[in-house]
């Protein structure tokens, strides 16, 4: 058996998303390699959370994902 490494990293988006850009942000989070989950808390639709396989994507790789569909966002853990 082989371990996975697995690391969560909490992006901050610079507005509050609507549910059309929640959709598409968390479909396309989900569809990038080594995303194993996305949590996108209904009181705080500014933040995002996503683990993710480190050996397969990077947080930078995500922040660009979520830049894409929501505007300036940052990353504020890891």
């Amino acid at each position: 058996m082989t371990d996975i490494s697995l690391v969560d990293v909490t992006i901050h988006v610079d507005k509050k998303t609507n549910d059309r850009e929640r959709i598409v942000l968390e479909t396309n989070l989900r569809s990038v390699d080594g995303v194993v989950s996305v949590h996108m808390p209904g009181d705080k639709p500014h933040l995002v959370t996503i683990e993710y396989n480190p050996d397969v994507t990077t947080s930078s790789d995500l922040l660009d994902v979520v830049e894409k569909v929501a505007g300036h966002s940052e990353m504020i853990g890891l």
